[in-house]
Formats: structure tokens, sequence, C-alpha cells
């Protein structure tokens, strides 16, 4: 099966100098959220960071399944924990790592609204033009597959059930994926395949 997946590799400075400028058009705009919820499970880093720069130090999660595989979706989204803070009468910012095809974020703010918030507001570090949520904040627009560094190891492992070794190193290094780090997970998942 071949790889046709584009990839885009931010590293952990990239993606806090990204969270650095959300944040600044979030203090620009004037909003100043009651409750932070990162969406499980990309959403946690950048809502805590977010947390820290907008020193708002209430955080809450909420949990939401729907990626199966690299750039493979069920049918649609499964809210699988609800919001862990009471949301009744609060201004919400939801932080999620990106919107894909924005279901998930759709359904995330439905159910905030459900629980009486009053005001929600999302941020996401990418959003990709086919999302049919288009986040009142994000940074950057791509249509690739984003490697976040908190996902790298997985996207390999992911990677490696259906597609060959090589291609799976060409096609992360090519992304902005370290060769060095690459190899290891390569050689790491191919160790866990074994009895």
């Amino acid at each position: 099966m071949s790889l046709d997946v584009e990839f885009e590799v931010p590293t952990w400075d990239e993606i806090y100098e990204m969270l650095l400028r959300l944040a600044e058009k979030i203090q620009r705009d004037d909003f100043h959220p009651d409750l932070i919820i990162g969406v499980c499970r990309g959403g946690w880093p950048p809502a805590r960071v977010m947390s820290d720069l907008l020193g708002n130090p209430k955080l809450a999660n909420i949990s939401v399944e729907f990626y199966v595989d690299v750039a493979e979706t069920k049918n649609k989204p499964v809210l699988t924990q609800s919001v862990t803070a009471p949301v009744k009468g609060k201004k919400i910012l939801i932080l999620d790592d990106v919107a894909d095809t924005g279901k998930t974020l759709k359904l995330v703010k439905e159910h905030l609204f459900d629980r009486g918030a009053e005001e929600v507001k999302i941020a996401t570090i990418y959003y990709k033009p086919w999302s049919i949520v288009v986040p009142d904040y994000y940074e950057k627009e791509t249509k690739r597959w984003i490697v976040f560094p908190w996902e790298r190891k997985e996207t390999v492992r992911n990677l490696m059930r259906k597609h060959r070794k090589e291609d799976v190193r060409e096609k992360l290094i090519a992304g902005g994926m370290d060769p060095k780090l690459v190899e290891r997970f390569i050689n790491e998942v191919l160790q866990e395949k074994r009895p």
C-alpha cells in the first residue's frame, strides 16, 4: 500500500511559538475564559500551555474518539467522557491541536452549550481548509497530516501497521522529523511486534 500522505512535523519550540501567538490573539480579542477545556488527547498539551500563557489555572478535560489511524476516522465522533468541570454560565475556551474535519470541535461545542455554557470559543494550533468548523483562533493553515511532538512514536507505530518501513522513514523525514528519532521509533516498533 502506497503512503501518499504529506506530513508536517513541528518541533516543540515551533508549537510553543504558535501557542504564544495564539495567546496574543486571545488577549487582543479581550476574551477572558472562566475555564480552558483541552480535548483529549491532542488538546491536552496546548491547553496546559495556554493555561500558563493566559494566567488561568482553571483547566478541564473532555474526551472524544474519532481517529482510528493516520488520516482515517470513524463515521462520526463519539463523546467518551463528558466535560470534567461545571460549565453552566461560564465563558469557555476549547483547546485542540488541529481543526481537521471539525466534527469533534462541533460536537464538543454543542455539548458545552447543552451543559449551559454562556460563551464558547475555539482555539487550535492548526486549521485545515476543509474543516466544518473555523476556530475563533488558530495559528497555521495546512493540508498536510501533522505529527505533533506528543504523538511521534504513535504515528510511526500506526504507519508501520500498513506501510513498509522505508516508505515510513522517507515520508516522515521529508516532513521534518529528525532521522535519528524516526530510526529509533521504527526499531522500537519492530521490537514490539516480536513475540
